[in-house]
């Protein structure tokens, strides 16, 4: 698990479910009985089954939904649940939980009025679900949470310099595991030193002069398929190494652990090895 997984919109999407669960045990409803003798002003939060179900399609729905997508962050690239990411069916759930909290504002008993709970419900749901369909569309939100001025994480989280697959630090690839194309297992390119500064983006190819190398992306970023279609195949992750092989104008061709090939279409602030 690598923290620096996490994006700004991860973290409004935690702030979003804490809040959200807080506002399950405000009152939900609240009755204002007028002075009348025969009733009581009394207000319910989320959990009285009376308002089943407002519980499991506003609340829980949501903090669920904060969870599946904060654990895409940590799962490989190219791991779906029935056929959808974590990512995709979070902010499904989100959608849902908003859509259901801004039913309950808009209809609702009569002669009850609507509690703090209920409104913080449908704050919280409708700003999870709008920064869970955003994060990827607006830099602000897909920047990492995690200060970027602090030292570049180890390969799968390691702590120091340890060999392993694609680490292009000092001791190499262990054994059976694929060196760069053109240079030895544990050299780095030749002017691209181990833990120097992000990599501008490459410079369109002029043709055969293309050397592969090792690079790691600052933030989470989507991995094309090489036909050019907009489908995914994977997702590179901060923390771990991958191999550029051929270059595409400003794109470059990656290849993942697995084998797995596809077009990186965002190539700024790469760190290169």
């Amino acid at each position: 698990m690598n923290i620096r997984s996490l994006t700004r919109g991860d973290g409004v999407v935690i702030g979003a479910a804490v809040l959200l669960f807080i506002a399950s045990f405000l009152d939900f409803y609240t009755i204002d009985c007028g002075g009348s003798s025969f009733c009581k002003d009394a207000g319910e939060n989320g959990w009285k089954s009376d308002f089943f179900p407002v519980l499991p399609s506003i609340f829980l729905a949501g903090v669920i939904a904060a969870a599946l997508i904060v654990a895409a962050r940590f799962q490989p690239a190219g791991r779906n649940l029935f056929g959808l990411s974590l990512e995709q069916w979070g902010s499904a759930l989100a959608v849902f939980a908003a859509w259901s909290s801004l039913w309950t504002i808009i209809g609702g008993p009569d002669g009850v009025d609507k509690g703090v709970g209920q409104i913080l419900g449908l704050i919280a749901t409708l700003a999870m679900a709008a920064v869970a369909l955003l994060t990827q569309r607006v830099p602000a939100l897909k920047a990492p949470l995690m200060n970027a001025s602090a030292p570049a994480p180890s390969p799968y989280g390691a702590q120091g310099p340890q060999p392993g697959y694609g680490y292009p630090g000092p001791g190499g690839a262990q054994p059976g595991a694929p060196a760069p194309f053109g240079s030895q297992p544990g050299q780095p390119q030749p002017g691209q030193p181990f833990g120097g500064q992000p990599a501008p983006a490459p410079a369109p190819s002029g043709g055969g002069d293309f050397a592969p190398f090792w690079f790691a992306v600052p933030v989470t970023r989507p991995l094309y398929a090489e036909d050019g279609s907009s489908s995914t195949i994977a997702e590179l992750a901060p923390g771990t190494w991958y191999l550029a092989v051929e270059q595409r104008g400003q794109a470059l061709v990656a290849q993942t652990q697995d084998g797995r090939r596809g077009v990186l279409q965002d190539t700024t602030g790469i760190q290169r090895g």
